[in-house]
């Protein structure tokens, strides 16, 4: 029985209603055919077939339409309530994804099980109570939500003088490094949002594209590495796009719900240095000693690139947080491994990754989460069956596969970070991520993106390629396979320094660990992170398309003799 596993779990529950959704789900579900039967072509895979090595067809022939429907229909039903991070759903979700990394005969990857806990901590910040203070000349002035903003696990106030640290980066092999000269221990420090040159497609930050460099959570862990207490994130003054605060406020639904989302962190992770958000008015008047305009500073740091970092004079800011509620809870990492054929190569790693978790449930409002991202996990755990299928009756990988679905990606990518601090398989070995997040739909405009991002008039084809500029090989070999399936592969959203695509999925975390990963995306859409993603609108066509690419793609990273190697400069050259 397909999502058997999940339906007992609700079955089980008290709510007459809720049993009767799952009894549909089963109805639903018994349409599905089991993987361990699919074993003849498909027709509708005879045109995508031609060329595929035999050794590999038994895989290849599993991943079918009708299957991804199934499952997809199921996880994102009413019953699953939305799967939020650590509420009833997501639970049902990570019983129904270790069932099935079960029956594909995959070895439990967590110390003899499916599950890696990650224990969280999740707090609702009270926007009444909690300030951004400025101290000069005798007198005080705070801010509030939004004009300044920021959120923290547990009550906290921090007091100290602040400095001015251009945009927070310290990158050595570019020769950058905004904290020269600078003393921040003790300190507060104030940064601008991403990073220089960036519409410079010259730049050696990587052209017009993100680096690693540019994320808040990269800037707040090296303001501790130097020192500093606090952190303070303004947008550029100079900038030629929306503040990442304007850009979210674009999204709506579940960003704009009339009870905000719970935050979350993890209960052991490195970062501990409270950040704060602030407008481009308070900024501005922090930065009010600096001797010159934001505006100036901003272009005087592009224009070289060189750091013009200072003390600001007479300048003390609190953070001030307080929170209306505080609990813990753990959720959990599904990860299983199919063992690799090779006495050598069977101790390397190439990893197949999505994330369970959505944004649940507000009143009788459900996010069904269907694209984000049940079409991810989804496509692992079809991925796990294929290449579990195809070991038993044609080829298996010579290297080890470590199929993993993540928790809590939309509290801030919390379970791939667990992973990437605690991993299950040797990081240094780990060759290739393949990561899945939002791979369903046909990408159109919509609030989020309009007027920031080109988008081609017909997507029905077409998947995103995120993460290019670090691997060269490993696009190389995606597009080799691709030869057998015939997608328009894209990758506009490496030029992309508007969205922030490039650190807003599970991938990112093994990027900072000098991995070759990608991100595989099919765009966004206007139901996006709204109550109508729902499984009706997948366009199931495309979505095993590119399973068959990367189950291709997968053994062949699996399988080389020389696995892709990671470029840690996209950008060329350093700074002098």
């Amino acid at each position: 029985m397909r999502g058997g596993a999940a339906l007992r779990m609700f079955l089980a529950m008290k709510s007459s209603k809720r049993a009767v959704i799952v009894v549909a789900c089963l109805v639903v579900l018994g349409l599905g055919i089991p993987y361990s039967l699919v074993v003849a072509p498909h027709p509708a895979l005879a045109q995508g077939q031609q060329g595929v090595p035999a050794s590999l067809a038994t895989g290849f022939n599993t991943i079918r339409e009708d299957t991804l429907h199934a499952d997809l229909t199921f996880l994102a039903s009413d019953a699953l309530q939305g799967r939020m991070s650590l509420q009833t759903g997501d639970e049902a979700a990570i019983q129904w994804i270790a069932s099935e990394f079960a029956k594909a005969g995959l070895q439990p990857a967590a110390s003899g099980s499916f599950l890696q806990p990650v224990e969280l901590i999740e707090y609702r910040g009270d926007r009444a109570q909690s300030y951004v203070a400025l101290k000069r000349g005798g007198g005080e002035k705070q801010w509030r939500f939004p004009e300044a903003f920021g959120s923290y696990h547990s009550d906290v106030d921090v007091t100290a003088e602040v400095v001015f640290v251009g945009y927070g980066i310290t990158a050595p092999e570019l020769h950058y490094d905004d904290y020269q000269g600078i003393d921040a221990r003790g300190k507060i420090v104030l940064i601008f949002d991403h990073e220089p040159q960036e519409t410079n497609p010259a730049s050696i930050f990587n052209g017009t594209g993100n680096t690693r460099y540019a994320t808040g959570r990269v800037k707040i862990l090296n303001a501790q590495a130097h020192g500093a207490v606090g952190v303070l994130i303004a947008a550029e003054p100079n900038r030629k796009h929306l503040s990442n605060q304007e850009r979210v406020a674009r999204i709506g639904g579940s960003i704009t719900r009339a009870v905000p989302l719970p935050s979350q962190a993890l209960a052991e992770d490195e970062l501990h240095a409270p950040a704060a958000v602030l407008s481009d008015a308070a900024a501005k008047e922090i930065l009010a000693t600096a001797g010159v305009a934001p505006s100036e500073l901003q272009a005087a740091i592009d224009r070289d690139p060189k750091p013009q970092s200072r003390a600001l004079p007479d300048t003390q800011v609190t953070l001030h947080y307080r929170n209306v509620s505080v609990s813990s809870g753990k959720t959990y990492n599904v990860a299983g491994l199919l063992g690799g054929s090779d006495p050598q190569l069977k101790t390397e790693t190439i990893l197949f990754s999505g994330h369970h978790d959505h944004d649940g449930i507000s009143g009788t409002e459900i996010w069904h989460g269907a694209d984000d991202n049940g079409s991810g996990t989804v496509g692992v755990v079809a991925l796990a069956h294929a290449f579990a299928a195809n070991a038993a009756h044609g080829e298996r990988p010579k290297r080890s596969l470590l199929f993993v679905v993540f928790a809590a990606e939309e509290r801030g990518l919390l379970g791939s970070f667990y992973m990437a601090a605690h991993p299950l398989r040797p990081l240094e070995t780990t060759r290739a991520v393949v990561n899945f997040d939002m791979i369903g739909r046909n990408e159109t405009e919509s609030e989020q993106t309009k007027g920031l991002i080109d988008i081609p008039a017909d997507t029905t084809n077409r998947l995103n390629l995120i993460g290019a500029s670090y691997s060269s090989d490993y696009n190389r070999t995606v597009v080799q396979e691709n030869k057998f399936v015939g997608l328009d592969l894209d990758y506009r959203f490496d030029r992309d320094s508007a969205l922030n695509i490039f650190f807003r999925s599970d991938q990112f975390p093994f990027v900072l660990h000098n991995i070759p990963s990608f991100w595989w995306f099919t765009g966004f859409h206007p139901d996006y992170h709204h109550t109508t993603d729902t499984a009706d609108k997948i366009n199931y066509v495309k979505m095993a398309k590119i399973l068959r690419l990367a189950y291709l793609s997968g053994f062949q990273f699996a399988n080389q003799a020389v696995p892709p190697k990671f470029v840690a400069n996209p950008g060329g050259k350093a700074a002098k």
